[in-house]
């Protein structure tokens, strides 16, 4: 549990629910409180060997991509050995699959839907400033996408990303001052901004606005 962020354990959380599925808190262990147990434990190991195979991937590459050990990713897609909550995670990360949709009977034919009610926020960054987290959990690090509302004279300061990280900042409502590194532009309503983000970066508002923010590779 460690070494998952708390969001990430609540996404985790919130995609078992509707299939009876929960964590228990000792070792971060699926356990299931369901009336067809069977049939769900089931569909995890199948669905993770067949996203595995259909990107081509060896037992070898899967452990290399995630970090779990080969033995320990065969014994998964065996039913031999449940997962945690980080052994899934990273598995789900390597091969590129969202976890909900490992256990629908037929995830290529589903739409994900995020209801406006359920979108997590964070409203302790910076100041006069939420934000809105519209990406999955999976996507964290990669490609996160945000919607930012900022009240008058909101400020969201962000530390560097990682090296090569740049952000895609579009302004729906209002205007927003970007600052990256040391270069600043205003921007209104319709406007895109595309900067580094591995240098201390800067969002303000001197009046309410609203915006989306593409992050990549942070």
């Amino acid at each position: 549990m460690s070494s998952l962020s708390c969001h990430r354990y609540d996404a985790m959380t919130r995609a078992c629910q509707p299939y009876g599925l929960t964590w228990t808190s000792r070792h971060g262990q699926l356990s299931v409180m369901t009336e067809n147990t069977d049939a769900i434990l089931s569909l995890l190991p199948a669905r993770l060997k067949e996203a595995r195979r259909g990107q081509g991937l060896s037992l070898d590459a899967v452990a290399k991509l995630s970090g779990v050990s080969r033995s320990m990713v065969s014994q998964i897609e065996r039913g031999e050995s449940s997962p945690t909550i980080a052994t899934l995670w990273n598995l789900t990360r390597a091969l590129q699959v969202d976890f909900a949709g490992l256990l629908e009977d037929d995830p290529s034919d589903q739409i994900e839907v995020l209801r406006a009610a359920d979108v997590p926020s964070i409203e302790n960054r910076g100041a006069g400033c939420t934000i809105r987290i519209l990406s999955p959990p999976e996507d964290a690090g990669r490609h996160e996408v945000y919607e930012l509302r900022f009240a008058q004279n909101g400020v969201l300061d962000s530390q560097a990303h990682r090296r090569g990280a740049r952000e895609h900042l579009t302004v729906i409502a209002g205007a927003l001052t970007v600052t990256s590194g040391g270069s600043s532009q205003e921007i209104g309503a319709g406007d895109t901004a595309r900067y580094a983000a591995d240098v201390p970066h800067r969002i303000a508002s001197e009046r309410p606005a609203r915006a989306f923010l593409v992050v990549q590779d942070a």
